[in-house]
């Protein structure tokens, strides 16, 4: 799936070995820290895994909370990794409970992140892996498309998965995105319970950062 070597895959875990704490939360693309240092963001459904896959790369359980409750994630939520780079978790779309006018609000609020952000790096799309891309997605890769951001699919829980359907998912994906514009050509799966792909996704990110461990 990948061709890092093992200096890269070592060189990526003490990057995200380094200290990682929560800077903020933003409501208003006013209240966004300034762009100075490089950016990687983290977008997907609802409940597909965002801060436990957030708390994986940097190996803190508890740096990004995770919730039961699908869509508690209305700001854009900013960690510094120890002034090396910073890691975005952008609003989740799908199936949130709030009113349609602050569902509208906050997805607002990524998008207009997505539009301006300069040091914004690469984009981690999740996808719920026993799943695929389903059509509550296809608004998601358009905004990045339009965004002209380049982003990467991650396919979640692969743990959950038998034998060979992660393969299988990789390819369906592939072929989805093989025609839009700012797709990365490569997939990623990942189970953050069980550390499956989290070495190789450090790897990526590190790469697209442009950082040094």
């Amino acid at each position: 799936m990948t061709d890092f070597t093992d200096e890269e895959l070592e060189a990526a875990r003490v990057l995200f070995a380094r200290p990682a704490t929560f800077v903020m939360g933003c409501a208003k693309i006013e209240q966004l820290p300034p762009p100075d240092w490089p950016e990687i963001a983290f977008a997907g459904r609802s409940n597909v895994g965002k801060s436990s896959l957030i708390n994986a790369l940097v190996g803190m359980k508890g740096l990004a909370r995770a919730s039961n409750e699908p869509g508690r994630t209305r700001e854009v939520n900013f960690f510094d990794l120890d002034g090396r780079m910073r890691l975005v978790d952008l609003p989740g779309y799908g199936w949130a409970k709030a009113s349609k006018g602050e569902v509208k609000r906050f997805q607002n609020l990524g998008r207009d992140y997505l539009r301006g952000r300069v040091t914004l790096k690469r984009v981690y799309l999740l996808i719920d892996g026993r799943h695929g891309l389903k059509s509550v997605d296809t608004e998601a890769l358009d905004a990045l498309d339009l965004a002209a951001v380049s982003y990467q699919i991650v396919l979640t829980k692969a743990d959950k998965l038998k034998a060979g359907e992660g393969e299988k998912r990789v390819a369906e994906t592939l072929k989805a995105i093989s025609k839009r514009p700012a797709a990365y050509p490569q997939v990623a799966l990942t189970s953050s319970e069980k550390g499956w792909g989290i070495p190789e996704l450090r790897a990526w990110a590190m790469a697209a950062a442009e950082v040094a461990p």
